[in-house]
């Protein structure tokens, strides 16, 4: 991807919009969200009175995990995803919503992006398996049926997983860090809640167009980086079988 940010390039208005949401958003994460986020936010050198700017974030961030972002159209080919993460390379989008769409977008800006994503790369454990997952999605660059599947695993985790403290809801995933309303519903009594489990989100296709219907929760985020092994072979076992069947 030939992207870049142009920095300079961001109106006053581009800023107020960045300005609105995280403060909005900021306040309204406040005893929902993990704490490792807000601490996230403070390495990573965020604030409301401007849009992040690439090049200073990467420097805090980088010495810190080994990822970096780096700028991207919109949303990009699964496969190309997966090979720049597993590089350690996240790719945020660098236009922003404007004034009129505060409240609702139908693809991912860079809120989303940079708000949602970047803090959380600053948790080496989390990184470890955001990037072994996608070195696993690899090995089936030519299955699409099976990096499906890896992406229901990385959409119930990275995008809208929820942690568990002292028995309560709590957010670690990018979808809700950056959704006012999704936030509200997901620590909610009226969102449904299942431990993570591989077998289950395999089995379970996600939502785009609308808050998730069900979200799945961890206790540590060790508990991910254990669960690639058991991914790993699942994956396998689909693979051997549909080959099998294939040949018949």
């Amino acid at each position: 991807m030939n992207i870049t940010q142009n920095y300079s390039s961001y109106t006053p208005e581009n800023h107020t919009v960045w300005a609105i949401l995280f403060e909005r958003q900021y306040q309204n994460l406040q005893g929902k969200a993990i704490p490792e986020f807000f601490e996230g936010l403070e390495k990573v050198g965020f604030n409301p009175n401007r849009i992040p700017d690439f090049a200073e974030v990467n420097q805090r961030l980088k010495p810190l995990t080994g990822f970096e972002v780096v700028p991207a159209p919109g949303i990009v080919d699964d496969i190309v995803f997966f090979q720049l993460i597993a590089d350690r390379k996240f790719p945020a989008t660098v236009w922003i919503r404007n004034m009129d769409q505060l409240d609702y977008l139908e693809e991912p800006d860079m809120f989303h992006d940079v708000f949602g994503h970047v803090p959380l790369l600053t948790i080496p454990v989390y990184c470890q398996f955001l990037a072994e997952l996608s070195q696993l999605a690899l090995k089936y660059t030519n299955r699409p049926d099976i990096i499906d599947l890896l992406t229901r695993i990385y959409w119930y985790t990275i995008e809208f997983g929820l942690f568990t403290v002292n028995n309560e809801a709590r957010i670690y995933g990018a979808g809700i860090l950056s959704s006012v309303g999704e936030s509200n519903l997901a620590v909610s009594d009226e969102s449904i809640k299942y431990a993570f489990d591989v077998e289950h989100i395999l089995n379970t296709s996600y939502i785009k167009e609308t808050f998730q219907s069900q979200y799945f929760f961890i206790s540590d985020f060790r508990e991910l980086l254990n669960s690639l092994p058991a991914l790993d072979k699942a994956l396998s076992t689909l693979k051997e079988k549909t080959e099998i069947l294939a040949a018949i």
